[in-house]
């Protein structure tokens, strides 16, 4: 996350008083998030347009296991679970990538287009590792305005920790149709941006 918190938002009262008890997590482009004490984080926005935008998301796949589940909202702010675990990208750089986490990131974009998302993508690091693998997603942008029909940041980031061939053989064993669209997709992706 960067570091730009030189934004004010007028916030109430008790949620000013969950603030004092938090504790730093990070900031991002779209805001600052904090943990609480009864392990929830608040994120504060910067934007309300954004905030709206991230709790409709929250809203529709609130019963997916792949995202937190959200206890209150106001127009600048979520309270949500904490994600636990590790980052898949600080993961995969300190112990490679395996078939579990590949399946699992296939799982994952199965699951988006179960919800009907548009975008069939995400960052890697905006998921989240548990120690069996299992995935937490927290931060999800634009998945019901953009339409993105294969994982191309996910891939991108894969390819850049060097682990993208892997990632795809298990896609290509488990599901060859998708292996085809993917595959296809991101190298054509690859050779428009080297150029």
């Amino acid at each position: 996350m960067n570091e730009d918190k030189n934004y004010y938002i007028q916030l109430n009262s008790r949620v000013e008083k969950m603030l004092r008890k938090s504790e730093f997590l990070g900031a991002g482009h779209n805001g600052i998030v904090y943990l609480l004490p009864n392990k929830r984080v608040i994120k504060i926005f910067k934007n309300k347009k954004v905030c709206a935008g991230e709790y409709n998301i929250f809203t529709k796949t609130r019963k997916s296991k792949y995202f937190p589940r959200v206890y209150e909202h106001g127009a600048y702010y979520i309270v949500r679970d904490y994600a636990s675990g590790v980052r898949l990208d600080k993961y995969i750089k300190k112990h490679g990538m395996n078939k579990t986490i590949s399946h699992n990131i296939i799982k994952l974009i199965e699951e988006f287009e179960k919800l009907k998302f548009n975008r069939l993508d995400i960052r890697c690091k905006d998921l989240y590792l548990m120690d069996d693998f299992s995935i937490n997603v927290i931060d999800p942008k634009n998945n019901y305005s953009k339409n993105v029909i294969y994982p191309r940041h996910l891939m991108k980031g894969l390819n850049n920790l060097g682990v993208i061939d892997e990632f795809l053989s298990v896609v290509c064993d488990e599901c060859p149709k998708i292996y085809e669209l993917w595959n296809s997709k991101f190298k054509l992706y690859l050779e428009k941006n080297i150029k």
